[in-house]
């Protein structure tokens, strides 16, 4: 019976020697293949080039000689019965006939001929390359060849390396062989390491032994065993990032109610209590009081029914009423109605007057009227809105939304971040976006900074 390191020495020497053989052949085919289809390649554009400078006066023999001198490759052009005509490296008048040559034939049924051939003229294997033109009414034939060489050199050279590789591997395994004795302590510690870790709150959760039969069984069982432990802990901390993001969530929702709640509540409290303690005032001053608690009051029934809205289709529960809408006449209607709190601001509706969908009415409004509205926060300048049969769009000048902002922008209770000023919910684009999808449309959003931004809403 062999010792184990003659085990070890035999297979580690057949597996590499496999390899070297199986690398090398698939390298040298490899190569070869590459360096013969891009000489054809280059060849083919080269054919290309040539022809085009052959014209009734062309002198050939001269456009061969310099072809060679700026190309350093052969060229041979041959008449309709395979006579040279012209040739870059050899007399013409001492070469045979090259009707019959395998490239010429070839080149006569197929766009190119192409072939790998000993040349009796100078001795070499060559490449060859042909095309056939017709040219001032006769037919020409325009080849170009070249010497196949360095294959064979660089299959040495990556010989060399593999055998080098394989020479340092070899004295590794002489090395290994020495230190088998030591293998046994090192397989103890390394459990010994495995089971301190799972003592610990970053446990390893692989270990695994071909030593023998024993130690592979004792590593498969503690790798069962730790990873059914970190999967206990895993499911853990799931649920407690679980509980964090939730809590997380109420918080924001929490912050954001009481943010857009706080200000008509202070409002309506203010003037209420100057009111209540002043009988005195001016009937002028009271009916303006009075005026700021009352829209206040309509604020505050915006956003409960805002809030209540955004519930109902986060959850799938809004329905739809749809009928034919006209989008113009929608449109003039409520720019008119924003324009009563935005006087200084003008929109220019373009585009057709006959577009009508099929969408419900309340809620496609509640859409245009958050485009719009967003256009007169972030733009001072005016606003375009173009209607056409298959999209309607709001565009503005305004500052724009950076591309990380884009993404998250629809989302619930979204603001963006650089716009401490902006005071909404952050639910006007996440109800656009839900309307949208409940009536099967499409929101698409392009934005530049301090460029402007298009809203348009395809349908």
């Amino acid at each position: 019976m062999l010792k184990f390191h003659q085990i070890v020495l035999r297979k580690f020497l057949a597996l590499f020697l496999t390899l070297f053989l199986i690398v090398g052949a698939i390298t040298y085919y490899w190569i070869y293949e590459y360096y013969i289809n891009s000489s054809k390649k280059a060849f083919k554009q080269d054919i290309e080039l040539i022809a085009l400078q052959i014209t009734p006066s062309t002198n050939l023999d001269t456009l061969a000689q310099n072809i060679k001198q700026k190309l350093h490759i052969r060229i041979t052009l041959l008449d309709a019965e395979g006579n040279v005509i012209a040739e870059s490296h050899k007399d013409k008048t001492t070469m045979e006939n090259h009707r019959y040559r395998k490239e010429i034939m070839q080149a006569d049924e197929q766009e190119f001929g192409t072939t790998i051939r000993h040349s009796h003229t100078l001795n070499k294997n060559l490449l060859y390359v042909v095309k056939k033109y017709t040219i001032n009414g006769k037919t020409v034939y325009i080849r170009l060849s070249k010497e196949v060489v360095g294959i064979e050199a660089q299959i040495l050279s990556l010989g060399m390396k593999i055998a080098i590789v394989l020479i340092l591997f070899l004295i590794a395994i002489f090395i290994m062989v020495y230190k088998i004795n030591t293998q046994v302590q090192y397989e103890t510690h390394k459990i010994v390491t495995f089971l301190k870790s799972l003592t610990k709150k970053e446990k390893l959760t692989y270990i695994h032994s071909n030593y023998s039969e024993e130690f592979e069984q004792i590593t498969n069982l503690l790798t069962k065993v730790s990873q059914i432990l970190v999967k206990k802990e895993k499911q853990k901390s799931k649920y407690t990032q679980t509980l964090l993001k939730a809590n997380k969530q109420k918080d924001d929702i929490i912050s954001a109610i009481s943010h857009e709640f706080k200000n008509p509540i202070a409002v309506v409290n203010g003037y209420s209590q100057t009111l209540l303690e002043d009988e005195t005032l001016n009937i002028q001053i009271r009916k303006k009081f009075l005026t700021k608690i009352y829209n206040n009051g309509l604020k505050l029934s915006k956003l409960i029914d805002t809030l209540r809205l955004s519930m109902k289709l986060d959850g799938e529960q809004q329905t739809l009423s749809t009928k034919k809408v006209n989008l113009h006449h929608l449109t003039l209607d409520l720019v008119q109605n924003l324009q009563i709190n935005y006087p200084q601001r003008d929109v220019i509706i373009e585009g057709k007057k006959d577009v009508t969908i099929q969408a419900d009415e309340t809620l496609f409004g509640i859409v245009i009227t958050n485009l719009i509205e967003n256009a007169f926060k972030y733009s001072e300048d005016e606003i375009h809105i173009k209607i056409t049969q298959k999209y309607i769009a709001v565009i503005d000048t305004g500052i724009g939304i950076d591309d990380k902002e884009l993404k998250n922008i629809t989302e619930k209770f979204y603001r963006v971040h650089k716009n401490s000023w902006n005071n909404s919910l952050g639910l006007g684009l996440f109800l656009v976006n839900k309307i949208l999808l409940l009536h099967n449309f499409k929101l698409e959003i392009k934005s530049q900074i301090n460029k402007g931004s298009t809203f348009k809403v395809i349908f």
